[in-house]
């Protein structure tokens, strides 16, 4: 009995260092976010002396369409401070996206296959890539052309005030609605490469896709035509390109694991 029950015995120490507890993991997740949020306080510390050029740099799309000498309006006492305060904290979230990403990669890592850590890398540089790159889009190409619009549509005897609150909730929601959108290349090519679905599947439902990415573009934007078909066009495009790199790179089936064996 006592020669059976030895290995069983001598294993259990060999489980339990193989697994490791909740609370470790618990404290490192703890770590890894502690890390994150004093990485963003630091990056606003650093740039709040700068809130006024961020929020000047940020309204420039539309003041620049503006008579010479126009201004941005304060409805409320607090917003000539709020809105660059704000502001600068949501450009510090921006731009410490990538520690941010590595501390969650640093704590997921661990738990992870060699292959899916091979492909983990380029995914998370490739999306935040794409994150910037939407918001440069949003700024650098749809900005001038909606605000563009907006300005010289109206009645001639109308002078445009715009509300520095009310200007930057816009522009926050058209930055995180494009940011959003340029993800769709990772999220078309993981469904490939997961098995969620096929090339040929995603190819037939383009139709439906392309209607819903006007849905998308007319709620995630301002009720206009062309701020929702600036964000539709892009939509759909990207979704091409999801497709085209998962029909490069598909996923490897159980038949190819059976031939590289044999």
């Amino acid at each position: 009995m006592s020669d059976s029950s030895s290995p069983r015995d001598d294993d259990k120490p060999h489980d339990d260092a193989s697994h490791a507890p909740l609370i470790e993991h618990l404290v490192e997740l703890r770590s890894r976010l502690l890390r994150a949020v004093i990485a963003i306080g630091v990056i606003f510390l650093a740039l709040y002396a700068f809130s006024n050029d961020i929020y000047s740099f940020v309204a420039d799309p539309l003041m620049a369409l503006l008579p010479a000498g126009s201004q941005m309006i304060a409805t409320e006492v607090a917003s000539p401070f709020l809105a660059p305060f704000k502001l600068t904290l949501v450009v510090a979230v921006f731009i410490a996206i990538p520690f941010v990403l590595h501390q969650a990669w640093a704590f997921v890592a661990p738990g992870l296959y060699e292959n899916e850590k091979t492909l983990a890398v380029p995914l998370l540089v490739s999306s935040v890539a794409l994150f910037y790159g939407g918001a440069a889009f949003a700024y650098y190409v749809v900005f001038p052309l909606l605000f563009n619009f907006f300005v010289h549509a109206g009645p001639q005897n109308v002078a445009v005030m715009t509300d520095i609150n009310q200007y930057l909730n816009f522009v926050l929601k058209l930055f995180f609605a494009f940011g959003v959108a340029f993800e769709i290349p990772i999220a078309t090519f993981l469904l490939i490469w997961t098995g969620a679905t096929s090339v040929e599947n995603l190819s037939k439902k383009r139709p439906y896709v392309i209607l819903g990415c006007f849905v998308i573009g007319m709620l995630m934007t301002p009720p206009d035509v062309i701020s929702q078909s600036l964000l539709a066009v892009p939509m759909w495009l990207l979704y091409e390109i999801g497709i085209l790199f998962g029909r490069i790179v598909r996923r490897k089936t159980p038949s190819d694991d059976i031939d590289d064996d044999t």
